[in-house]
């Protein structure tokens, strides 16, 4: 209800426009008015008000809803009310005068920002109303839209061209150089460098490092200066390298050169942002992987340090038993043989002891500083 008060409601001023008109064709020219109030334009079928908006008018006209039907939408005096509501309004019909100036607008104002042409229709509905210019039809209006989008992105494509030298625009153009004018064009192990620049990165390992580092290397080997694209909408930009990124070298070469280019130095400057990012990360995982490996290393070896030879006191006893029995025999023989485990469990009775005291804080220590620098410069 609120919102039929507020936008369906016939004013005073309005009423006097209604007066002398009778049954549907005062109903249909009161509903025409606030549609073309509301809207900008006047509705292309009856479809367009619902059923409560004609019953909300119907009654301020005193008329029955159901005449709305036989108002008629072609002759003289619908295009009679045309006119009065315009007149009413101050809006005029867009000539194409009007459509020319609007095209040109939209090209400069809206489309040299905006790339989705649904949005950049809506700015120039909005710019008409505020011109108090009644839109052309959908079709009309799409085509200036196209031709809006269009002239912005010749626009850019010829200023951003002219803003490279010639041995740039050369070396941009060369990443889509056919392979028989141009055999050169490869990152030296038979990929082309447009490929190598597309390529997303692998796994964790040094390999996809290198490729990052040198698919990062390929795009500055380029030259495109700092700054190409500082005025160019993030959004614009992007759509740029959406379609150089899916397009084939063939289907770029086919384009103009300033288009190319553009759309070229787009994924360039956006790959090498992404490449930073990508590489950046990549760092971050090998010195977690490193660090983690390190850790494992020496935990394990500060647990065998912690390990303790069970009844030392017993396998003493057996050594010293067995040495005063055979004082003559060889030491494999007598005193291995009179330790549960043999050779093996002596070896580990050594090295727990040398494990302890200050010798274990050397052991320690020394294990940790060999494995601190790694960690530190990862980090």
């Amino acid at each position: 209800m609120d919102e039929l008060v507020e936008h369906w409601t016939v004013l005073d001023d309005e009423a006097d426009l209604v007066a002398g008109k009778r049954g549907a064709t005062r109903l249909g020219f009161a509903l025409f008015l606030k549609y073309y109030t509301r809207h900008g334009r006047f509705p292309r079928g009856r479809a367009e008000f619902p059923g409560e908006v004609v019953a909300f008018v119907a009654r301020q006209m005193k008329v029955p809803g159901a005449d709305f039907g036989l108002y008629e939408w072609s002759g003289r005096t619908i295009e009679y009310h045309r006119s009065q509501i315009r007149e009413h309004l101050g809006f005029r019909v867009c000539s194409v005068q009007d459509a020319e100036k609007l095209t040109a607008w939209l090209a400069v104002s809206v489309a040299h920002a905006e790339r989705n042409a649904d949005r950049v229709r809506e700015e120039l509905l909005k710019h008409c109303r505020g011109e108090c210019i009644e839109p052309l039809a959908t079709d009309r209006i799409t085509r200036m839209v196209r031709s809006a989008l269009h002239a912005a992105e010749e626009t850019w494509f010829s200023t951003l061209a002219a803003r490279l030298t010639e041995e740039a625009r050369a070396r941009v153009l060369a990443l889509v150089a056919d392979e028989e004018e141009d055999e050169g064009q490869d990152d030296g192990d038979g990929e082309s460098v447009l490929a190598l620049v597309k390529a997303i990165p692998g796994n964790v390992s040094l390999e996809s490092m290198l490729r990052e580092i040198r698919k990062l290397t390929a795009i500055r080997a380029v030259g495109l200066p700092p700054g190409l694209f500082a005025d160019v909408a993030p959004k614009v930009l992007a759509s740029w390298r959406q379609r150089a990124a899916v397009e084939s070298p063939s289907h770029l070469r086919r384009r103009a050169p300033e288009a190319a280019v553009t759309l070229l130095s787009a994924l360039l400057v956006e790959r090498e942002r992404e490449v930073t990012d990508e590489l950046v990360d990549l760092l971050i995982a090998t010195v977690h992987r490193i660090g983690a490996r390190a850790e494992q290393k020496v935990t394990k070896e500060l647990i065998n340090a912690f390990r303790r030879v069970a009844g030392k006191e017993n396998i003493l006893f057996s050594i010293a038993e067995a040495s005063l029995a055979a004082p003559d025999g060889e030491v494999r023989e007598v005193v291995f043989g009179s330790v549960r485990g043999g050779e093996q469990t002596l070896k580990e009775l050594v090295h727990e002891y040398r494990t302890k005291g200050p010798v274990y804080r050397r052991t320690v220590q020394t294990t940790l500083k060999a494995r601190t620098p790694t960690t530190t410069a990862g980090a």
